[in-house]
Formats: C-alpha cells, sequence, structure tokens
C-alpha cells in the first residue's frame, strides 16, 4: 500500500524544430490517497496512459515529480517502485501455463515455492482461473488472456498500488461487470492503493469512491460519482458525464433570472452565486432534472417537441428552445405532448459557468 502524489508533473513528447510541443500532460498535481480506489476517466487521448506510465516509472515525466509514500521515485526504473500495472492489451507468456504466469513474477521475487503456490491459487479462485492452471495460455480468448494478465497484477502481495490501464476493454461484456466486483472486493480486503484508467463512465462511476476527470493533459475535476454528477466543476465534466450529458444554453443574467434569446429562467441560489457576473455565461442543466408539461404554468418556458427516443424504462426528448436543442429524460408511462409544450428548469438543480469554469 502508498500514498502515490504528481507535483507539477508536465511531459510532452517532442516537437518539430521550431514548433511549440503538445503537452500529453500539463502541469498535474494530485495525491492518491494510501489503500484508495481512483478512477481516472476521460477520452482518449487526454494523458490517462501517459500519467499511469509516469507513475510506473515507464515514462520520465518533462518536468515535475512523482513521489511514493514520500520518496522521491522519478529518477527511479519500474522494479524499484514496487508497482504493478495491467495494461490495455493482455500481456501474458504464451509458452507457459496459466499457473506459470502467475508464478512467474513471485518466483523472480524468491518468494518460497509453498508461499507461491498459494498465493497462486487464491487469485486464480477470485478470478474463476482454477480450471485453466494447467493450460497453456497460447489457446486462450482474449478475454480469458487479459483475465490471466489481470490475475498475474494482483498475485504480489508485496505492491504498493495496481495501475489498471483499460483492463476490461478486450474482457467479454458479460463478465466485465463481475470482474469490477471482484476487483472491488480485492480492494477491500487488502486496503491495496488502485488507479483505474478508463474512458468509460459507467466503469469509472461504479467501480471507484473516487473520480479525477482529466481533458488534454489536464485534471478538471476530483470527486465522488454523485459530486460530478450534480455539481460538475467545469462544462466539460457535465457534458462527458451522464447519457445524455448535461445541456448548455448561453445565457445573461437579468436580476434572479438567466435570460435565453429572451426566455427568461429562474434561478433560484444560482443567482446569488452568479450575483455581479457580467457577459454571457452557460447554463447547465441535466436531462434528468427537467420537467416537460403538457399546460403552460408559472416558471415554464415554451418548447418544441422534436424527436422521442424509447429506451426502455425511459425515453429521452429532443426539444427545441428558441431554436437551442436540449435533451429531457421522462419516465416511460409519461404523458408527452404531441409537439408544443412547457419546460421547467428546477432552480435548485441549476448551474452556472464561466469561460468553462462552475460559478461558485
Amino acid at each position: 500500500m502508498a500514498a502515490i502524489e504528481l507535483e507539477g508533473v508536465a511531459h510532452h513528447y517532442g516537437a518539430e524544430a521550431g514548433a511549440d510541443p503538445e503537452w500529453a500532460l500539463d502541469g498535474l498535481s494530485h495525491r492518491f490517497e494510501d489503500g484508495t480506489a481512483v478512477a481516472v476517466l476521460g477520452p482518449s487521448g487526454c494523458g490517462k496512459t501517459t500519467l499511469l506510465k509516469v507513475v510506473s516509472g515507464l515514462l520520465q515525466p518533462t518536468r515535475g515529480r512523482v513521489t511514493i509514500d514520500g520518496r522521491d521515485v522519478t529518477p527511479l526504473p519500474p522494479r524499484e517502485r514496487h508497482i504493478t500495472q495491467v495494461f490495455q492489451f493482455p500481456v501474458v507468456y504464451d509458452s507457459m501455463t496459466v499457473e506459470g504466469n502467475l508464478d512467474f513474477p513471485l518466483r523472480n521475487r524468491g518468494v518460497p515455492e509453498a508461499e507461491r503456490r498459494a498465493r497462486v491459487r487464491e487469485v486464480a479462485e477470485l478470478l474463476d482461473l482454477t480450471a485453466l492452471l494447467p493450460r497453456r495460455a497460447r489457446g486462450l480468448s482474449a478475454s480469458l488472456r487479459q483475465t490471466v494478465s489481470l490475475a498475474r497484477g494482483l498475485v504480489r502481495p508485496d505492491a504498493a498500488a495496481l495501475l489498471l490501464d483499460e483492463p476490461l476493454t478486450v474482457i467479454d461484456p458479460g463478465r466485465r461487470w463481475e470482474i469490477r466486483q471482484k476487483l472491488k472486493r480485492v480492494h477491500a480486503e487488502s486496503a491495496l492503493t488502485l488507479v483505474y484508467v478508463t474512458h468509460d463512465q459507467t466503469e469509472a462511476l461504479t467501480f471507484a469512491d473516487l473520480v479525477v476527470v482529466m481533458d488534454a493533459g489536464r485534471i478538471l475535476q476530483v470527486g465522488t460519482p454523485r459530486e460530478l454528477f450534480e455539481t460538475p466543476a467545469h462544462r466539460f465534466v457535465g457534458h462527458f458525464i451522464g447519457s445524455p450529458g448535461m445541456n448548455l444554453l448561453p445565457c445573461h443574467l437579468e436580476g434572479r433570472a438567466a435570460v435565453v434569446d429572451d426566455l427568461r429562467i429562474p434561478l433560484g441560489a444560482a443567482a446569488d452565486r452568479a450575483a455581479g457576473s457580467r457577459g454571457t455565461l452557460e447554463l447547465g442543466v441535466r436531462p434528468e432534472y427537467l420537467e416537460l408539461r403538457t399546460d403552460p404554468a408559472a416558471e415554464t418556458v415554451p418548447v418544441r417537441v422534436q424527436a422521442v427516443a424509447e429506451l426502455g424504462d425511459h425515453r429521452i426528448v429532443t426539444a427545441l428552445l428558441a431554436g437551442r436543442s436540449l435533451k429531457v429524460r421522462v419516465p416511460d408511462g409519461a404523458t408527452l405532448p404531441s409537439e408544443r409544450a412547457h419546460l421547467h428548469f428546477p432552480p435548485e438543480r441549476i448551474c452556472l459557468y464561466r469561460e468553462g469554469k462552475l460559478v461558485s
């Protein structure tokens, strides 16, 4: 177990002569607390894998430093950091059996044979690999090979942390949820520091207690799944998390209302937080919080229903507000207007953004 800290870590992969480099990591400072399970979430190319390579020692950052339990490990190679890593695609030794693959890192560290055998059996049982232990890895499916790779990452009892880089990409969809639950169980029983990188918000939000959201090499927000959903600190977080993501509308303030193309939307406490703000803001609200009504009422604005998507237990309505498209989540069975409708924005659910950042 270990606390891992990034201090002003930045990295670029070089640039053509005379050109400014593109920073894969842009001055990250963050502490992964000892024994926590943290997901790093963001789109492809945002710097997640580069971050893991810097932590593991596979990559030296252009600047900044990495510490583990207060010790500067920036110049140290991976073998001296006591960190294990599971990559996006399976890395196994085809010529070995499954048991040999799991035993290999323990044997390299001089673990006594009896202890090795017990540990291999324990991890194999956890990931349902016991029956496969005598089999050669060469003939396994991609999903099983990745499960073996994951088991090898878990087998070392002396590991300070386990880094997982999109570990379930090649796992059969039916097993992903099951393996996520097993990883959570491993974490609960061992207090191992887990850093789980993914672009899949479902994986991140169901696996981790704390989620780090990245974009363009920067950390935009660190929070619980609930905090990221209810109060995204950046417009990108609001749009990226959720299906569909947060609705965003350009607006300006007049008193305690946001004005969108001459339509007034009461703000409640959000108006107090934005007091003194001038110029164009963005109003953000989740599709789950909007209320679509058939009849006009106080504090509603007129919209036109453009499309309805049936999604089993709910529907997603696309509505036009002054020509701007909004998504509204409507429970199955609720009455829907045919075309003209009225939309209520719950004031307590509204977020306001200036230059992409939450006004607070």
